[in-house]
């Protein structure tokens, strides 16, 4: 199995967010289908050496290192086109985007709304310190680096007190 552990730091990053947490039947059913989908996964008839992980029963990372082949925007449609298939197989929401997952004082992922982002962080339930996940990060070194940081260095930072 490939993981993004495994791929370069210039290696391109999509994640996504699950609104709930996976359980184990699930993580298997669909790392499996995932390992799948990259082993065909291809790009003008050129294969694409690509990653598939589920992070924290929650997050659903591919990357692709263009270096071998470029996504082309025929393969980023296919690869949308699986992750939805995901979606409707196992009832759940891969794509609200509006959503903001943090780790919580149980040292857990929640996942809030905006509102309810900006509700906690007036009421004091998250600051400065508190990690969140950047789910934008678009590289393997941006992941490394900017996808799982304190809310301080973060674009959430600005609904902070």
């Amino acid at each position: 199995m490939k993981t993004i552990n495994n791929m370069p730091e210039n290696a391109r990053v999509w994640v996504y967010q699950s609104n709930t947490i996976l359980n184990d039947e699930q993580i298997k059913h669909i790392t499996e289908q995932g390992d799948l989908f990259i082993n065909q996964w291809s790009a003008h008839g050129a294969s694409l050496k690509a990653s598939f992980d589920i992070l924290y029963s929650r997050f659903i990372i591919i990357a692709v290192d263009e270096q071998q082949a470029m996504a082309s925007g025929c393969s980023i449609d296919k690869s949308v086109q699986f992750m939805k298939q995901l979606e409707s197989q196992f009832q759940i929401n891969l794509f609200d985007r509006l959503k903001i997952a943090y780790k919580n004082e149980l040292n857990t992922i929640s996942v809030v709304s905006l509102n309810e982002f900006e509700q906690l962080a007036k009421e004091k339930k998250i600051n400065e310190n508190t990690i969140v996940y950047n789910n934008m990060v678009s590289t393997k070194s941006a992941f490394d680096k900017e996808w799982e940081v304190e809310a301080k260095n973060s674009w959430q930072k600005k609904y902070l007190n």
